[in-house]
């Protein structure tokens, strides 16, 4: 399991995430964290970063588990990142590691996100 490869030495708090994309691969990430903490990087943001690296653009799925009394979101960052890769109704299931489920969608998460719909102009 990726969570298991998260490198948390500060927080201990160990996240994975894995992306299915549009082509069907899947692609996996897991939080790295840093002495300079806002230079960490999250489970999901390591799974996009595989997937592009990957050549694919295009998210059909997300999952992300964490050892947590409730099943974990996406931060705000990430939602926003999903939110470029995948179409509003992209499914979003997160777990936790007693088993715990809660299922949503991109739109779900983040109402009213940012696209690059704000930036065309007539």
């Amino acid at each position: 399991m990726v969570r298991e490869n998260a490198y948390v030495p500060y927080s201990g708090f160990k996240v994975g995430a894995a992306i299915r994309s549009a082509s069907g691969a899947i692609h996996v990430g897991c939080n790295v964290e840093n002495a300079a903490y806002p230079e960490g990087t999250c489970a999901e943001a390591g799974a996009i970063a595989a997937m592009v690296a990957a050549g694919d653009l295009r998210i059909a799925e997300v999952a992300v588990i964490a050892d947590s009394p409730h099943p974990v979101p996406p931060c705000g960052g990430c939602r926003q990142k999903l939110a470029e890769f995948g179409d509003p109704d992209v499914p979003v299931v997160m777990y936790n590691t007693q088993g715990e489920m809660l299922r949503t969608t991109i739109r779900d998460l983040l109402p009213g996100g940012f696209s690059v719909d704000y930036m065309l102009r007539s």
